[in-house]
């Protein structure tokens, strides 16, 4: 049966209903003559909110990290609204990325480390040739040390967003909750830690990724892009068309 393929998202999407669209809400209609700062901070949410929910009910599986974005969001809007002291906001973008990182080093110490979660997804890699190729070098025992230094890699890519998030809060977090100049705050802050907190998380995200690459190419012995996933859904041969499923 012919199919006709799912319609791509626009690359700006997310980060329109991320990030710009709730900035500029909080930043522009939290002073009563618009929203006010109740209802700025209750549609700035919903952007993020919504979409991540869409993501998740249109691909049909669910992404941890989306789960826990989409939470963080929630719960930025709940403190909000429940005008909790600004200290619990700190807490809460801290927190975050700081759980992350834990798990991933004290996972470690199990059979089921996260960062194979994490890192080796099937999104990215073709998982049947990656693990054949070890296994035809016999380096898979090799790949599973070095997995150990990527995943304190990772994590110490999670506790520096934990502590850039916590110090960007603590800063721009001055006035008391539910007020405009509050529901501005929150909007400033979101807009800044696209510079202060996801520019250097990034930036050891690719030294961690480029590592990863690095590594996988000299135990595998082969070309990187022989163990990408989207390399192998090029050369796989289309469907007849018309075909009977």
């Amino acid at each position: 049966m012919d199919q006709t393929p799912a319609k791509k998202e626009h690359p700006l999407a997310g980060l329109l209903l991320n990030i710009v669209i709730p900035v500029a809400i909080l930043s522009f209609l939290g002073k009563e003559r618009y929203l006010g700062p109740l209802w700025a901070l209750v549609v700035a949410v919903a952007f993020p909110v919504g979409y991540g929910i869409r993501r998740i009910a249109r691909e049909r599986k669910v992404d941890p990290m989306s789960v826990i974005g989409l939470a963080s969001v929630l719960l930025t809007g709940i403190f909000g609204l429940l005008r909790l002291p600004p200290e619990w906001i700190a807490c809460k973008e801290a927190a975050i990325p700081f759980l992350i990182g834990l798990a991933v080093v004290v996972s470690l110490k199990t059979p089921f480390p996260l960062i194979r979660k994490l890192l080796l997804t099937d999104a990215l890699f073709d998982l049947n040739v990656l693990h054949q190729a070890l296994r035809e070098a016999g380096n898979e025992a090799r790949f599973e040390r070095r997995l150990v230094g990527l995943s304190w890699g990772f994590a110490g890519a999670m506790f520096l967003s934990s502590g850039l998030s916590y110090a960007l809060a603590k800063i721009v977090l001055k006035s008391e909750p539910g007020t405009e100049a509050y529901t501005a705050e929150l909007g400033r802050m979101t807009g800044l830690s696209n510079v202060v907190v996801l520019i250097p998380v990034l930036a050891v995200m690719f030294i961690v990724f480029n590592a990863l690459f690095n590594t996988l190419a000299e135990l595998t012995g082969r070309k990187l892009d022989d163990l990408l996933a989207a390399h192998h859904r090029k050369d796989a041969p289309a469907d007849p068309v018309g075909q009977a499923d």
